[in-house]
């Protein structure tokens, strides 16, 4: 280990993992912007992200958000492998194991997360593994919770956490504990252990029975028959 530079010594530059920092997204979401000829307002419209976010993110003043973050990427048809295209990685199809070795996966440091985004190489894959560092050590107001179509999983590596939800709910969890959630409810974690916690966590997009339950219509009781009314007439006499 270099004392001045906290680096091991002999380490290759390769070595590091890819990093997807401010600039960098910043650059590939003006250039996604710009392919499809949208103005920031157009992109504000159709992604539900302000102006001034989209702005100051193209401009690497500000770290997003995870639901910022997968707003624009659905809204620019940019899924998670196409924004660290741009730090060295390429994404391929799914069609057979995806090794992401330790330390190897893409960093992002977000709002309230350090983001370790792993399988990042594999394109059209339906889940976001990540590992995590929590550095949030409370909740600033409403804007912190995060909300997005789909289910969450989160399981405590080390540390502790809280992990809020917008209806008051609180889940207190300690390493080894783990939440699974709909992640449409308004969500937010913070680390309140002494060391910034660590966490493996999981997003997938909405599973076809989420989608049903959701979008079913309302049940409506059936309709009585001939029978049934005289039969229902006749028990209330």
């Amino acid at each position: 280990m270099n004392p001045h530079t906290g680096t091991k010594t002999g380490a290759k530059p390769g070595d590091e993992p890819p990093t997807l920092d401010r600039a960098t997204f910043g650059n590939r979401l003006r250039t996604a912007r710009k392919r499809f000829g949208w103005t920031l307002a157009q992109l504000a419209e159709r992604s539900g992200v302000s102006i001034t976010t989209i702005s100051r993110a193209e401009r690497g003043q500000l770290a997003l958000g995870y639901e910022n973050f997968t707003a624009l990427g659905r809204a620019l048809e940019m899924d998670m492998n196409a924004m660290f295209a741009g730090a060295g990685v390429k994404p391929a199809q799914l069609d057979g194991p995806v090794v992401t070795r330790a330390g190897k996966g893409v960093v992002y440091k977000g709002l309230s997360i350090a983001y370790e985004f792993l399988g990042t190489t594999a394109a059209g894959k339906q889940m976001s593994p990540i590992v995590g560092t929590v550095h949030a050590r409370k909740i600033h107001g409403p804007e912190d919770f995060v909300r997005h179509g789909g289910e969450e999983f989160a399981y405590v590596l080390s540390g502790e956490i809280e992990v809020h939800f917008d209806n008051g709910e609180v889940v207190r969890m300690a390493k080894g504990d783990s939440l699974y959630f709909d992640s449409r409810l308004g969500h937010a974690y913070i680390s309140v252990s002494r060391q910034l916690a660590r966490i493996v966590g999981m997003t997938i997009g909405e599973s076809g029975h989420m989608q049903s339950a959701r979008e079913a219509p309302a049940l409506k009781a059936p309709r009585k028959t001939g029978a049934a009314k005289k039969t229902a007439a006749r028990a209330k006499r």
